[in-house]
């Protein structure tokens, strides 16, 4: 019964998942065909970003148009007590649909990660960005759980809201929120951060993305670590690990004497080289890729657990 009302939703995802598998293929080949690796980065990166962005979406996408409305629309129709008169438990009927659902969501986002994994291999290895909070989503093994995630939220909010089109709403924007949340609040301590402290040179200075923050503060944005992820940056401190003050920084910044100085940040770099600043770093070696990658994998899958275990218990006590 699972298997036939879901005919519909499987054949479009199929249909989908082969145009994808065709693209993705003749995609690694072309990166592979390329001589000068040195060059992928800037041949791809946009195409890779833009790829793992859109699969970011297949978890919403998941729930809110196969989980939301599997129980969703057939408590609106009525059809569930249909098999309920016909001896078959509540729970029994709740947990194939799970179970049968949840194991096509896990093989579509396995597929999919699997075949973008394998093309973008020659360019991650050259770039060297393996925990971009997008570009991670989008590889190894996580998508497996975010979209078994997305879909078991989807089938127990269909089955608590049991309207099916405000259910679809609240999982696609739920399921965002997390994909959000996830790699800000958690992903950077799954294992405890390395910590290094870095002295901020004129030149060092000049490679950071931005200086300062919305408030003026002494801040320094964008410095990295070869081969690791930065998941956070003291403000400038002085050589007494004080902070360096708002007066000093906005001096250097404002009013940097004249040096003809180059680069990024020319003579504001300089000025505030002289300090003798540093900042201290957290960070998480990019060696971890994979064990966090089974974290994230083992969160979503017991998050998933316990969304299925609310769902048997609400079938079974409050749904008529």
């Amino acid at each position: 019964m699972s298997l036939r009302q879901f005919r519909i939703q499987a054949l479009v995802g199929a249909f989908l998942l082969v145009l994808t598998a065709i693209y993705l293929v003749r995609l690694g080949g072309d990166i592979r065909a390329v001589r000068d690796t040195s060059q992928l980065p800037s041949q791809y990166g946009q195409t890779m970003l833009f790829l793992a962005a859109g699969f970011g979406l297949v978890p919403a996408l998941v729930g809110a148009f196969w989980g939301a409305p599997l129980i969703a629309r057939e408590l609106e129709t009525g059809t569930h007590r249909l098999v309920w008169n016909q001896s078959v438990p509540r729970r029994r009927w709740l947990a194939v649909k799970l179970t049968v659902l949840g194991l096509a969501s896990m093989a579509v986002a396995g597929t999919l990660s699997a075949l973008l994994t394998w093309a973008a291999v020659p360019v991650d290895q050259v770039a060297g960005d393996r925990f971009s909070a997008i570009l991670f989503g989008a590889r190894g093994v996580a998508p497996i759980g975010y979209a078994v995630f997305g879909f078991t939220l989807g089938a127990v909010t269909g089955l608590l809201v049991r309207r099916t089109l405000p259910a679809m709403a609240m999982v696609f924007l739920a399921v965002i929120a997390v994909q959000v949340a996830v790699p800000n609040l958690l992903r950077p301590n799954y294992m405890p951060a390395e910590r290094v402290t870095v002295s901020m040179s004129a030149d060092t200075i000049n490679q950071a993305r931005a200086l300062g923050s919305i408030t003026g503060g002494p801040v320094v944005k964008g410095v990295e670590i070869p081969d690791a992820w930065v998941t956070n940056t003291s403000r400038l401190l002085t050589p007494d690990g004080r902070q360096l003050s708002d007066a000093a920084f906005d001096e250097c910044f404002n009013n940097a004497p004249k040096t003809g100085a180059t680069g990024r940040f020319g003579d504001t770099a300089v000025c505030l080289g002289k300090l003798d600043l540093h900042v201290d770093m957290a960070y998480q070696p990019n060696g971890r890729f994979w064990p966090f990658q089974w974290i994230e994998l083992a969160l979503h899958l017991g998050i998933s657990a316990l969304l299925a275990a609310v769902g048997l218990w609400r079938v079974q006590r409050r749904v008529s």
